[in-house]
């Protein structure tokens, strides 16, 4: 989770490296710290909390100016986040730096295994054994590098490492395993971070880093091996998106950015995906299709949103391939022991490409022999790199927390992946298969209105402040969306908030609605399911009944439900299973409005972090 920095060139490493850490705090901002090589000597500075008081500190207590430095931006995992656990961390002498994003599953080993040595650790983190290893290693071989894949030898778990030594002032040394470093090559300098956003600014050249793998950045040189130093080969990539896509662009958020940006994000998902005569051309896939034809099953690993986004694509898959389709929380799949074989299509789901749940999940469905497909967001990510193919989102960056743009565009690419198979396999028609096509190639300018009619929504929200709870419910693919408008409201507002199937009201959660609760309902069409649309009315005026304040979300058109609706919410009209498109949109809106109404940042809310690399 946490962000990492690293630099040597001829800049003021310090800006590069805080400039950088600005870029990767939705990574985590429970602590920040730094570290900059000068004149032969280490200096360093961290602090608790936010980066802006790492930046205080370093206005009070200037860092010297060198052009090699590291730092890092934490979500605490070993030791609370005070001033000793932030990174980076030092050995005794103060002559080895090190930030590390993971954990070390063996540190309490090797932390007596240190103190029986004379070592005195001064923080509760896991970190701080790889300094005093690395200065162990370093006095022996007076060898960075080769110090880094001794150490790397022995740790256990998933971690990245980035390290600095005064003796070697223009060198910066990295290590990955199962968590994200990318390379940046920029004219005389390179870059190290968890994510191309960090150096985006100075360069949209970059390298993938591999599993178990060393890299050595000198300023115009990149030398990458295996933890064994065997030279590893790798894979040299162009950023397609430039630093102005990281920033803010005038919205007081980035998550009102990002909602803003849904028109453009689905339709870049579309891009050169759709043939002439509407048939997909997924070339990327790389998947033979009698490989696809012989598929039995379908599984959905993923977490959180992305988990939602494989709840909905579950009708679609179902519907549009008749194959059976499984959606499982990446993070307890491989604990059930699930039936697989070579007939199965596993689909992993991540938005970073890093989310070690879903991960271990993909690790797991491809030793039982199935094949793996991974819907991502960010090219070079691990997750991509270790399935037999992947369908990229093309969302762009995004950097608040709560996702948004990233789940309707992994909605669209769940979509074509769906209609792909039904192609394919010869389950859907090709006239079928352009219907459906054309009204997602709309989608695109449906959410446009959906963002122009919000501000209704909004005053809504700010009316809502002062509750505790709000419920919401939803049929058929409307209660994915229930459960993904619930989620946001937990993640920002941090108020009690549940997705309810309609149909389980009568079955237990009806106890929890009293005189005024707000309960949000997300109503399916009148026309495509018209037996769902009158359950759900009748479930509207089983909780008014009880005194409920109803927020209903309905198609144009839809008059059912006018009687029964405290507050009416319009989308447009949309074939049913890709209502989730538009009905999803009102309630990032009205999750990012309450938020803010409560006083909370939206962009960097509490305890969490973009990307979970940590199981």
């Amino acid at each position: 989770m946490c962000g990492i920095v690293g630099y040597v060139g001829s800049q003021s490493a310090l800006d590069v490296v805080l400039a950088g850490l600005r870029r990767l705090e939705y990574r985590g901002y429970d602590s920040a710290g730094a570290a900059v090589l000068a004149d032969g000597s280490l200096a360093a500075a961290k602090k608790a909390g936010k980066l802006a008081n790492l930046e205080k500190e370093l206005v009070d207590r200037p860092l010297p100016t060198g052009a090699t430095g590291i730092g890092h931006t934490r979500w605490a995992t070993h030791g609370g986040p005070t001033d000793a656990n932030a990174h980076p961390h030092l050995d005794n002498a103060g002559r080895v730096a090190v930030v590390h994003n993971g954990i070390i599953e063996n540190f309490a080993a090797l932390r007596d295994e240190l103190a029986g040595r004379g070592h005195a650790l001064a923080s509760d983190t896991d970190t701080e054994v790889v300094s005093h290893l690395l200065a162990e290693e370093y006095s022996a071989s007076g060898d960075l590098a080769e110090a880094m894949r001794l150490v790397c030898r022995r740790l256990e778990g998933a971690f990245t490492l980035v390290a600095v030594h005064a003796d070697e002032p223009d060198l910066v040394v990295g290590a990955r395993r199962n968590s994200p470093l990318v390379v940046g090559v920029g004219e005389g300098e390179a870059f190290l971070a968890s994510d191309v956003s960090a150096f985006i600014a100075h360069t949209r050249a970059a390298i993938e880093l591999g599993q178990d793998q060393v890299v050595e950045l000198r300023r115009d040189a990149v030398t990458v091996t295996d933890f064994d130093g065997r030279p590893a080969e790798v894979r040299h990539y162009h950023v397609d998106w430039d630093a102005s896509a990281a920033e803010k662009g005038g919205y007081a958020s980035f998550m009102l950015k990002e909602i803003a940006a849904q028109p453009k994000a689905v339709a870049d998902t579309l891009l050169g995906r759709i043939g002439a005569e509407g048939q997909l051309t997924l070339d990327e896939l790389r998947i033979p299709p009698q490989v696809l034809k012989m598929v039995d099953k379908v599984v959905i690993v993923a977490c959180g949103t992305a988990f939602h986004a494989g709840l909905i694509a579950k009708y679609a898959i179902e519907h549009w391939t008749r194959i059976p389709c499984e959606v499982e929380l990446a993070s307890e799949f491989r604990y059930r022991d699930p039936i697989l074989d070579a007939r199965s299509l596993v689909i992993a789901i991540s938005q970073s490409g890093e989310t070690m749940d879903t991960l271990m999940a993909l690790r797991h469905a491809r030793e039982q022999g199935a094949t793996v497909l991974a819907i991502c967001n960010t090219n070079g990510s691990t997750i991509p790199r270790e399935s037999d193919a992947v369908l990229y989102t093309h969302a762009g960056p995004e950097v608040a927390v709560a996702s948004t743009k990233a789940f309707l565009t992994q909605l669209v690419a769940c979509y074509l992946v769906a209609l792909y198979l039904g192609q394919v396999r010869g389950t859907k028609w090709a006239d079928e298969i352009l219907a459906v096509v054309r009204d997602l190639a709309r989608i695109g300018e449906e959410v446009e209105r959906v963002l122009r009619t919000m501000e209704p929504v909004r005053e809504l929200a700010r009316s809502l402040a002062a509750h505790d709870t709000v419920l919401f419910l939803g049929r058929h693919v409307g209660y994915p969306v229930a459960l993904e408008g619930a989620l946001k409201l937990k993640e920002l507002a941090y108020m009690h908030a549940e997705g309810f199937a309609a149909g389980e009201l009568k079955h237990g959660p009806i106890a929890l609605v009293e005189e005024g609760l707000p309960v949000v309902v997300v109503v399916p069409s009148p026309r495509g399911r018209s037996v769902l649309h009158d359950k759900i009315v009748s479930n509207i005026q089983e909780i008014r009944a009880r005194g409920a304040r109803t927020i209903v979300i309905a198609e144009e058109g839809d008059e059912a439900v006018v009687p029964y609706a405290d507050h009416l919410v319009r989308v447009p009209v949309t074939p049913t299973l890709l209502q989730p498109l538009v009905a999803t949109v009102p309630l990032q809106v009205f999750a990012c409005e309450l938020a803010t109404a409560r006083g909370n940042e939206v962009d960097q809310p509490r305890n969490l972090a973009k990307s979970v690399t940590v199981e």
